[in-house]
């Protein structure tokens, strides 16, 4: 007699984790493996032809492998690197069908049905064609406004949801602490409470509210990289770090913690070591850490091939999927460690029940995204007007006013001829930053101008020179353009487009920097200048003596010497990036960005960040040791004015006052400065902000919670409010103390 009872795992109201074991105990340890391995780059999946998707030999070789598919990464991936463009991949329109034609597949090739995770980039937004493209995490940093990122982060997952995909990594953890590594612009700053406040709004808004399921239009997080990935030596990527406990724990493990805090689904090993022990082979990060004291039952995936890379240390690709799987690596990520588990547990050197333990992560997930009832996406994509909003608004409100003599800014409307130079000035493909789809338009500073300056004005154009290279042959047409002009707009910085001829890693990182490449991963530099060509575009305008604008395009802080009469910085704002520069240059809107990085003077200082050991650092003898320009910096077209901070409970008070003439925003800044303390304190730690918008004259007061959690063995602290980490050095503290 055939038995016809449904097996649990297929009882959608029996509770997850019953599932899970139901499931768990029906597979064959070849099964189980499956689940742990994310061999396949997601593009090699499928082939566009005039009749459409076909399924290619090498996803039917890999499921016939494992009887199934664990996951698969990049399935809607286009960039340079993988080959995917408008010719060849999945728009908007069609990644459903495909998502659904390599899932039937892949449930048709297991025993059991089980299907597979889709796994994709969001780095700032779904890095797929016609994905709506957001600044780069450095951009949304300098935004100091979390709640406008949680609604950009809740449209990328809807986005990656409709077209059929399920799991989103995000770069988060990363704290910039070397503006020489490439991958500066995937950082939210320099300070761990900054990210740890934006690294919640990301995972509010792609998750939704802690639940045991996700929404139809919510994605599992993978927050990236876990940990301490930006503290490498010489800011060179995926070098050695030289961190401490302490230094880890204060600088570059908060902002993993609010996002364990706040429900993450998943974290990503990085690729740097930590005390010498490879993050991806560390089990007192991954397990001790992560599960046992923070309580983390989430997954944990490798990042690409950093599985392999620990044979370096164990002497073959089994025992190193062996050691990252100790460790607490439940999924690889392309390696071929994780494919012999199997070898692994024969061998001894991984039990059964390690392996059970991983393939439980996975399968939970699997269930919590309600994949075997609705395996196939029924969503509608969110209106595409709604990411143009959301990514202008991120622009926008990231852009930097960083000094403005004079009154440059904003361009007066008696500025009837204005000069638009600089090879940043008209194109949007060096705005969008690394880990983007190919975009079908966008707006160019040039472009937002043109649109946007009043009726009549001469707007006269000429680039002047490269973003890279020493041809100055361009030069003296936008000195003459500037010449016969009453204003010039200056658009330079740099660029991390990647191009077909950039030659790659095997995990996607540039390995050379071709045509004007700049910035990205790999792409690390020695030093912070623009280059040479836009040094001597840069003096030949401002020698026209023509009241000059800088803006700088850039995905990480360059040293920039101050020429001109105004500079802002936009960082990488994305594909409409030109329009919201060109409000903020109009006066339409008005600058409302923080910096979330010190600007250092030159190289030679770094590191310059405003969070380091109180000690009395001794200064060069030939140069000055402060930044440029500090930690939370930034101006306005009008003024504040502070009152002194007041401590009510729990609550910091402070009164803040419009006394300038136009309307405006600003970041109110909460530091602390340890005073009794058992160990070394740092000179000032971001303890709190608030943005506050004032109209000219009003006042309110601006309430901040005061929270002690992290200073529990703290006898005295000051606190102090300010516009800046600078600005807060300079003014009256609050002494308060916390114990007797």
């Amino acid at each position: 007699m055939t038995d016809t009872t449904t097996p649990l795992y297929r009882d959608p109201n029996t509770p997850v984790d019953t599932r899970v074991r139901d499931l768990l105990a029906r597979m064959t340890l070849r099964e189980k493996v499956g689940q742990l391995n994310q061999r396949m780059y997601g593009w090699d999946a499928y082939r566009r032809t005039p009749e459409g998707f076909h399924l290619t030999d090498a996803l039917r070789a890999e499921t016939t492998r494992f009887a199934g598919l664990g996951a698969l990464y990049g399935l809607f991936r286009a960039d340079a690197w993988s080959g995917v463009d408008h010719s060849n991949g999945p728009g908007a329109q069609d990644s459903a069908a495909l998502a659904e034609l390599v899932q039937r597949h892949v449930i048709d090739s297991s025993r059991l049905g089980i299907p597979a995770l889709f796994v994709e980039e969001v780095p700032h937004g779904h890095m797929a064609l016609d994905g709506t493209v957001l600044p780069v995490n450095l951009a949304v940093g300098a935004t100091w406004d979390p709640d406008l990122y949680e609604r950009a982060a809740a449209h990328a997952a809807a986005e990656l949801r409709a077209r059929g995909a399920h799991l989103a990594l995000v770069s988060a953890l990363d704290i910039a602490r070397d503006p020489r590594w490439g991958r500066t612009e995937e950082c939210f700053g320099e300070d761990p409470h900054l990210a740890a406040r934006l690294t919640e709004a990301l995972v509010r808004g792609m998750q939704g509210e802690p639940a045991d399921g996700f929404a139809a239009d919510k994605a599992p997080v993978v927050l990236k990289h876990f940990a301490g990935q930006g503290a490498t030596v010489g800011g060179r990527n995926s070098a050695e770090s030289e961190l401490g406990l302490r230094e880890l724990h204060d600088i570059h493990l908060p902002a993993a913690r609010a996002g364990v805090r706040a429900g993450a689904a998943a974290v990503m090993s990085a690729y740097n070591e930590v005390d010498g022990l490879p993050c991806s082979g560390n089990h007192a990060l991954l397990h001790q850490l992560l599960r046992e004291d923070w309580g983390f039952e989430g997954l944990v995936m490798a990042d690409g091939l950093a599985v392999d890379r620990l044979a370096r240390i164990t002497g073959d690709t089994v025992s190193a999927g062996a050691l990252a799987l100790n460790a607490g690596v439940d999924l690889s990520l392309w390696d071929e460690g994780f494919t012999h588990l199997e070898e692994a547990v024969e061998r001894g050197s991984v039990s059964e029940a390690t392996v059970d333990a991983a393939v439980s992560r996975v399968l939970r997930l699997k269930f919590r995204l309600g994949l075997f009832e609705r395996p196939y996406s029924t969503g509608e994509l969110p209106p595409a007007g709604q990411g143009r909003d959301l990514s202008t608004a991120l622009a926008r409100a990231a852009v930097t006013l960083l000094h403005n003599n004079g009154g440059v800014l904003p361009i007066p409307p008696t500025a009837s001829r204005v000069a638009v130079l600089g090879p940043q000035s008209a194109t949007y493909v060096h705005q969008l930053g690394d880990y983007t789809a190919p975009q079908r338009s966008g707006v160019s500073v040039l472009d937002g101008l043109r649109r946007l300056a009043p009726p009549g004005t001469d707007i006269r154009h000429a680039p002047g020179c490269a973003l890279t290279g020493d041809d100055l042959a361009g030069i003296p047409e936008a000195v003459a353009a500037a010449a016969a002009s009453d204003l010039a707009v200056l658009v330079l910085g740099g660029s991390s487009a990647r191009t077909p001829d950039t030659d790659f890693d095997a995990n996607g990182a540039a390995r050379n920097a071709v045509s004007e490449m700049t910035c990205g991963e790999g792409v690390d530099l020695a030093g912070l200048s623009l280059g040479h060509a836009q040094h001597a575009l840069l003096d030949a305008v401002t020698a026209t003596g023509t009241p000059t604008a800088v803006v700088l395009i850039q995905g990480r802080p360059h040293v920039v010497p101050e020429r001109a009469g105004a500079l802002l910085t936009a960082w990488y704002p994305g594909p409409w990036g030109g329009e919201a520069i060109a409000e903020v240059l109009l006066g339409r809107t008005e600058p409302t960005g923080r910096l979330p990085v010190s600007v250092p003077r030159s190289v030679a200082q770094l590191p310059v960040y405003y969070n380091h050991k109180d000690i009395e650092y001794g200064g060069y003898v030939d140069a000055e040791a402060e930044p440029l320009y500090s930690f939370g910096h930034g101006l306005s077209y009008t003024s504040f004015e502070y009152g002194p901070p007041r401590l009510a409970g729990d609550v910091i008070e402070v009164d803040v006052t419009n006394t300038g003439k136009r309307y405006g925003r600003s970041v109110v800044q909460v530091y602390i400065r340890r005073l009794l303390t058992p160990v070394w304190p740092r000179t000032l730690e971001l303890h709190a902000f608030q943005g506050v918008e004032l109209a000219p004259g009003e006042c309110r007061r601006v309430e901040m919670p005061f929270g002690t959690d992290q200073l529990d063995q703290v006898g005295a602290v000051e606190i102090r409010v300010a516009r800046s980490a600078r600005a807060a050095l300079a003014v009256a503290p609050l002494v308060v103390r916390l114990r007797a």
